[in-house]
């Protein structure tokens, strides 16, 4: 493998890592995720529902990945409080705010019929 490829793994490790450190949202959206997975598990969800949760989850957790990217780069780029700044960050926390409320609708269609 070229070494600019494993690289670019050990890159991506470390902002993993450094999200997992950091970001305590991403933690719950991981708990909340795998709490779906097992209960889709549990109630014997069928392949394609069961991808489309995996899709849902792993959309949240990404949109909490690049939230987190937006707001260090506001940080770096806008050290003071500006109007702009928090205007950025908003609509990155807005993001996040959708995906969850589509994962949670794509959820209950899921899950609730089963439990019904």
């Amino acid at each position: 493998m070229p070494k600019k490829f494993i690289k670019s793994f050990k890159f991506a490790r470390a902002g993993a890592e450094h999200a997992l450190k950091t970001q305590r949202n991403l933690w719950i959206h991981f708990f909340v995720g795998l709490t779906a997975l097992a209960l889709a598990v549990w109630l014997g969800i069928g392949p394609l529902e069961l991808a489309i949760l995996v899709v849902m989850i792993f959309g949240v957790i990404v949109t909490e990945l690049v939230n987190t990217s937006i707001e260090e780069l506001v940080n770096i780029l806008s050290p003071q409080q500006r109007k702009e700044a928090e205007l950025a960050k908003n609509v990155a926390a807005a993001a996040v705010l959708l995906a969850a409320i589509g994962a949670i609708i794509v959820g209950g269609l899921i899950f609730i019929p089963r439990l019904i």
